[in-house]
């Protein structure tokens, strides 16, 4: 029998497992190249692109503008610490960042960092300032990050709690709406109400922190009452709102951010994954009184608002509010929905078709009846789409709902041919399960 060649994946593959700490999860797939929705593996094969760095390029591999704004900064200077010398590019995200803002109160103020994680953490910092109170909310299936109070705010075990305790004090968990597993709005709000008699005096919590799409947890927008029920919960208690959208934000629904479907201002928005366009980049950004509760000094970061990822964002910021990207936005989320509907009519596996704008997902189950978790499934289909040519990932507790997060810059064709892939992935894998 003939052997196999040896491939330059082949190589890189084994000195990831011999150099590469084992915990960094990682798939038999070596990046060479990539542009718009298309990415180049060092074997020179093409990939269409349905992942997007896993939520990090909405407006696709190497949009030009921000390209170019990259490298006119890097012939300037790539490091300064806004903590040592003021620099534009960290003003001007700022600057757009109030321009945008969804959040209460005509005075808008931003603090850069590094990933949204940070930004999560800095968030509450803020908020437990400026209440003056030390709890906080969160929800089931809430992802948040993966340092020590994000990863305590987050509602998964495995992979990224087990043996990390213990975990941050004063972080409580309240139900989260999931209507196709009957958990309504009615429930959610009662459960929190409970959970505010039972568990925790409201007058102890200094904010509630909700994605308005849960991404990592299943990809679950939260009902249409549920943030305006939530506003009215907080407003009464005096709790801050922050608004999670690190995944969902930047045009990833649609608007630039996901929270506007809702009619809803947040006290607080916290964003990252696209902003900087492909570069480490989140941000906090609220009403001025709200974030200029802490003093100078108590927020920072060496390298938060490098100067290179703020120009990129400037760039981003400028493309995603353009009405031709909007309009786009726009027909992707209405194109993918209809074929993901009608995936879902061929394919038994697929329990429900979700999302808002243009992110969507399957979520996949053993049986329509009783609705069990394929996880299984979901992890040969994205192993599936991988070996045809589409990259893809799966999320939800149970590791069973195949999610989109197509760059919104994907042509007609590769958007077609990905669709076809991804449903010829479900079938193989259906078959040999």
């Amino acid at each position: 029998m003939a052997t196999r060649e040896r491939s330059a994946t082949d190589s890189v593959v084994e000195a990831r497992a011999r150099y590469v700490a084992a915990g960094v999860a990682t798939p038999p797939f070596v990046v060479a190249r990539a542009e718009g929705a298309r990415v180049e593996d060092v074997d020179g094969r093409t990939y269409i692109d349905f992942a997007g760095g896993l939520g990090c390029q909405n407006t696709g591999h190497g949009l030009p503008s921000a390209v170019a704004a990259i490298h006119d900064q890097v012939d300037r200077y790539l490091h300064q610490c806004f903590m040592v010398g003021v620099y534009e590019p960290y003003v001007d995200v700022c600057r757009r960042l109030a321009e945008l803002s969804p959040c209460r109160g005509a005075e808008q103020k931003s603090l850069l960092l590094n990933s949204g994680a940070e930004a999560v953490e800095n968030a509450v910092k803020i908020a437990r300032v400026a209440t003056g109170r030390p709890a906080v909310v969160v929800f089931d299936r809430a992802f948040h990050g993966r340092t020590l109070l994000a990863m305590t705010m987050t509602s998964k075990v495995v992979p990224y709690k087990r043996g990390f305790g213990p975990f941050a004090p004063e972080v409580y968990r309240a139900p989260a709406p999931y209507p196709y597993r009957d958990v309504s709005t009615d429930d959610a709000i009662d459960g929190l109400e409970a959970l505010l008699k039972s568990d925790v005096d409201p007058q102890a919590v200094a904010c509630v922190v909700l994605e308005p799409v849960q991404g990592e947890g299943g990809l679950i927008p939260m009902p249409r009452d549920f943030p305006p029920r939530l506003r009215e919960l907080c407003d009464r208690h005096g709790i801050l709102y922050v608004d999670d959208e690190v995944q969902s934000g930047v045009a990833r629904t649609g608007p630039v951010w996901a929270i506007e479907h809702y009619g809803v201002e947040p006290d607080l928005l916290v964003s990252g994954k696209s902003l900087g366009g492909g570069l480490p980049l989140a941000a906090v950004t609220g009403r001025s009184e709200v974030v200029d509760a802490v003093a100078p000094g108590g927020l920072g970061g060496t390298f938060g608002g490098n100067p290179v990822a703020c120009a990129a964002a400037v760039a981003v910021l400028d493309e995603v509010v353009t009405e031709s990207f909007q309009r786009r936005a726009r027909e992707l989320g209405e194109r993918i929905r209809e074929a993901l509907d009608g995936i879902a009519s061929r394919v038994g596996a697929v329990g429900e078709v979700r999302g808002l704008g243009p992110m969507l997902a399957l979520e996949l189950v053993e049986d329509r009846e009783t609705k069990a978790p394929a996880s299984s499934l979901a992890g040969a289909t994205v192993a599936a789409a991988r070996e045809r040519g589409l990259l893809v990932l799966s999320c939800g507790l149970y590791g069973n709902v195949i999610r989109i997060l197509v760059p919104l810059v994907i042509g007609d064709e590769d958007l077609e041919r990905g669709l076809e892939l991804l449903e010829e992935s479900l079938v193989a894998a259906s078959a040999s399960a």
